[in-house]
């Protein structure tokens, strides 16, 4: 009986973009930065900061017409808020550990968690962007400098954007899923 070639598969190390650089060598290799810059890694940044932006203005100009506004204030408050967390949650799994990336990303997770964050920031997006130009634009044609239509705007548009991201996302993770490339 004839034996084959035995094939032995080495684990590829060094700079994989693993843990932190400083001078000769690496530090903290638990940690994995690589993800950041990889496209999935610039989404999820994307998605975070975008939301976190929405958030802060929310925060910042909304607060004082959220009466004016109703729920669509409060529906685009709690859709950043909720969707920012879990975003920055996920990124934080991502980076501390690259078990938890490959695992995460080949459950079902994230396509479900990304396909709802659309949905709600769609929709959020929309029906604030009626309150605002309902509510607010009236009382921004009456007085100067008033800053809270301008805001919300902002706010609605960058929705839409933050929106499509997590459908994109949502695509890429089902089609990491299925393992279709």
């Amino acid at each position: 009986m004839t034996r084959g070639p035995t094939i032995v598969r080495v684990a590829p190390s060094g700079s994989s973009g693993r843990g932190l650089k400083c001078c000769c060598c690496r530090c903290c290799e638990c940690i994995n930065l690589g993800y950041l810059t990889t496209q999935h890694g610039v989404i999820k940044l994307a998605e975070a900061m975008l939301g976190g932006l929405c958030q802060s203005l929310l925060v910042k100009y909304g607060m004082s017409e959220a009466s004016t506004m109703g729920s669509a204030f409060h529906g685009f408050l709690t859709t950043a808020s909720a969707c920012l967390l879990t975003t920055a949650l996920l990124i934080a799994c991502y980076v501390l550990s690259s078990n938890s990336q490959q695992l995460i990303r080949q459950s079902i997770f994230e396509c479900v968690f990304n396909s709802v964050a659309c949905f709600m920031y769609l929709s959020a997006s929309s029906y604030m962007g009626v309150a605002v130009n309902i509510y607010l634009y009236p009382r921004y044609s009456i007085i100067s400098m008033y800053s809270a239509y301008p805001a919300m705007t902002a706010v609605y548009y960058i929705g839409v954007i933050v929106g499509i991201l997590h459908g994109t996302d949502a695509y890429i993770s089902y089609k990491y899923h299925k393992g279709i490339r």
